[in-house]
């Protein structure tokens, strides 16, 4: 695996982001350890491997597990077919899903079933009813863990949002589907040490604003699209170099109209670029490029 590049200039301090609810989320996982079925890890399609957590199965163990890789729709599919074979060769299943497309939500349910097809039919043979299946749902901030628990259930029963640290609480939710939720606040590490890590969930809001200077995740966005998807970058911002960041800035700024007595807002111009991949403006991408 090589993620350990780091980009020219910006900042290389370990991140400690490590709120008191996600403790609290692992020391409940544990206890409900004995209830849980089944695993629903989701990660992001842009990013397999930085939004993975990194000592998910320290906690759950040797639970059955479905890796749901969400936002399939924003991803570059080349490069995040790539991640399914390589977490499928590992012995994981994979779904490489849009949690808005009926047929791939449904994949997920049917995917299920199957792997619970033993224990079930295990009942059946005791001569005891089907079992409803308990589910643990987990994974990093705004993956989409909420948007699949109101799509399973049916209704809204989780607050849904772009930023990190919507969900607070832990709970089992009812679905109508013999599969009860338990739905837990994400999770990250105690540090990222991972400098690229790190600027990925940035990049993408799994991280709140404050962690990072929003001015390097823009530079951080910019280079990385410059690298992989120069197409992306030129019909976006119309910028066919970065190589002088105070340049870009300012076509950018002008672009957009964020300037004032000839003077770009910088500050403006990062929120910008920020704020277009967050918003999913920028499409078909995917920020772990190597394996």
């Amino acid at each position: 695996m090589n993620n350990n590049e780091t980009q020219g200039g910006l900042h290389k301090s370990v991140i400690n982001w490590y709120p008191g609810h996600m403790a609290k989320t692992r020391r409940i996982i544990e206890e409900k350890y004995k209830l849980i079925d089944i695993v629903y890890e989701l990660v992001d399609a842009r990013m397999p491997f930085s939004s993975k957590i990194k000592d998910i199965y320290d906690v759950i163990r040797n639970k059955p597990k479905i890796l749901i890789m969400t936002k399939k729709d924003l991803c570059d599919m080349k490069i995040t077919k790539k991640w399914v074979a390589y977490y499928e060769n590992l012995g994981t299943k994979v779904l490489l899903v849009d949690l808005n497309n009926a047929n791939d939500f449904k994949k997920i349910i049917d995917v299920t079933n199957e792997i619970m097809t033993s224990l079930q039919e295990k009942r059946e043979e005791k001569g005891m009813n089907s079992k409803e299946i308990h589910a643990l749902v987990v994974g990093i901030p705004n993956v989409g863990k909420s948007t699949l628990i109101n799509k399973l259930a049916n209704r809204h029963v989780a607050e849904v949002g772009n930023t990190p640290g919507v969900t607070k609480n832990v709970t089992w939710l009812k679905t109508p589907y013999n599969i009860s939720l338990l739905d837990t606040p994400g999770i990250l590490w105690p540090k990222l040490n991972n400098n690229t890590v790190a600027y990925n969930l940035a990049s993408l809001g799994t991280i709140k604003e404050d962690v990072l200077p929003i001015d390097e995740v823009a530079i951080y966005i910019l280079e990385t699209l410059f690298k992989y998807y120069p197409a992306i970058l030129k019909e976006r911002y119309q910028i066919d170099s970065i190589k002088d960041i105070e340049e870009v800035y300012e076509k950018i700024g002008q672009n957009i109209g964020a300037t004032k007595n000839g003077e770009v807002d910088y500050t403006r111009v990062s929120k910008k670029i920020i704020n277009d991949l967050r918003m999913e403006l920028i499409k078909n991408i995917t920020f772990d490029q190597n394996i």
